[in-house]
């Protein structure tokens, strides 16, 4: 294989890429001598493999050193740009290679945000060695890759890189050719700073460093000092990192945004998170909760739109699922509201854990066994069935628990129905247990 990403004009991280095994910094289980991983690559002979870990961990650059190692054809897809067509026009010219004795990698980055159906397009030709899949992932694979592929391929775990790893990259950065030439310095707190805030992503440190030596230039000075750094910190924003706090801010934005009653603002942030390369499953399990956690009964088909909106998104996929997840968005937050059935829960499970020798009423207990009647299990249970309304006014609560009430239905929607029919069923309880 050719080895043709570096280009003059590209960003340093992309420029300095480590062309050889010898230039990789980190990941030395992984690439140690006698590892797995290199035992294969001596032997010529590369399983299918997934490679696990953080953003700027070297998976990308590992891909392409494995493909450089074994000359084999590679190719490279994105999985948020890229269907099943693609991978089958990849897959054809991977037989048509076997065929003439040459091997064929596809390297698919961020694998988890392929469907089902699309990982299952990839199992034919992984399985009988057509094609050596690479694919790249920040999202635990045991969930996120479907198991008939995983098991199919070697499994590697990346770590972030340590301190003196990074600071390993930001030398070579500053002495390669390719890199900033040796035409600046780095202090050593701006050094240490950049370190500290890469938090092991070696493309971070990277873009940070190239920054500052941007800036350093414009003043005319070849020293890049802490205040350079830190001028880039402050000027920069950094888009989206789904394990930061904009993660955050924008998951709880869309979710009140929703819980307002409010499809706009929902849909602005369900777009911005999407657009900045959140996991549209996300977005959708976070649907699921809020649809019983603050419309519950008042318009029991929330669930059911939300457990839709997520089937949709597993056998679509993007860009598509965007449309499930609008029908989905805009119709719980124009539901009616009503967390009663989420407070019910709460408060239900305080009085469990302040009571936790509660104990079966001997009515309620299983009596479908030789014997059970003998222990008074069953006896003077009231079967509802059999009476006017499918209705008999008892309580079931625990004693210990007895008049405790958790479910208190409000008036919105579908759950006044729900509350006009308990009122008059609690009714009838209290009075046949007052003696009326």
């Amino acid at each position: 294989m050719e080895n043709n990403f570096i280009h003059n004009d590209a960003p340093l991280a992309y420029r300095i890429r480590p062309r050889s095994f010898d230039e990789f910094i980190g990941q030395e289980r992984i690439v140690s001598e006698n590892s797995p991983l290199m035992t294969y690559l001596k032997s010529g002979n590369v399983p299918s493999i997934i490679l696990y870990g953080p953003p700027g961990s070297g998976k990308t650059t590992l891909a392409y050193l494995i493909a450089e190692s074994i000359d084999a054809e590679f190719y490279q897809l994105s999985a948020v740009e890229s269907g099943v067509r693609e991978v089958r026009s990849i897959i054809e010219t991977a037989k048509r290679n076997n065929i003439e004795g040459r091997k064929t990698i596809l390297f698919i980055d961020e694998i988890h945000r392929f469907n089902k159906a699309q990982q299952d397009a990839l199992l034919p030709s992984v399985e009988s060695g057509e094609l050596i899949l690479i694919g790249a992932t920040t999202e635990n694979p045991f969930f996120e890759v479907i198991r008939p592929l995983l098991s199919r391929c070697m499994l590697l775990v990346l770590e972030p890189l340590s301190e003196e790893e990074i600071e390993k990259v930001l030398r070579r950065a500053l002495t390669l050719k390719d890199g900033l030439n040796s035409e600046f310095e780095l202090s050593d707190d701006a050094m240490n700073l950049i370190i500290k805030q890469s938090n092991g992503d070696a493309r971070r440190a990277l873009n940070l460093l190239e920054a500052a030596s941007n800036f350093a230039k414009r003043k005319g000075e070849k020293i890049i000092f802490l205040e350079d750094v830190k001028e880039v910190l402050t000027a920069t924003t950094y888009y989206y990192d789904k394990s930061a706090d904009l993660h955050y801010d924008f998951a709880s934005a869309f979710i009140k945004s929703l819980r307002a009653s409010d499809p706009d603002a929902a849909l602005v942030y369900m777009v911005r998170m999407i657009e900045a390369g959140e996991d549209p499953k996300f977005i959708a399990r976070r649907m699921i909760i809020f649809a019983s956690e603050d419309i519950g009964n008042a318009d029991p088909l929330a669930l059911l739109v939300a457990n839709a909106a997520f089937d949709a998104v597993e056998r679509v996929g993007l860009p598509e699922c965007l449309i499930n997840l609008s029908h989905a968005v805009t119709y719980l937050a124009s539901s009616p509201k009503s967390n009663a059935s989420y407070l019910a829960l709460i408060n239900a499970q305080k009085d469990v854990k302040e009571n936790p020798s509660i104990t079966v009423p001997l009515k309620l207990r299983d009596s479908h066994y030789y014997g059970a009647r003998t222990l008074g299990h069953g006896v003077d249970y009231k079967y509802p069935h059999e009476y006017e309304g499918h209705f008999y006014p008892e309580s079931l609560m625990p004693e210990e628990l007895k008049g405790k009430i958790y479910y208190k239905p409000t008036s919105q929607g579908f759950e006044k129905k729900i509350q006009q029919r308990l009122e008059k069923l609690r009714e009838l309880i209290k009075r046949k247990g007052s003696g009326d």
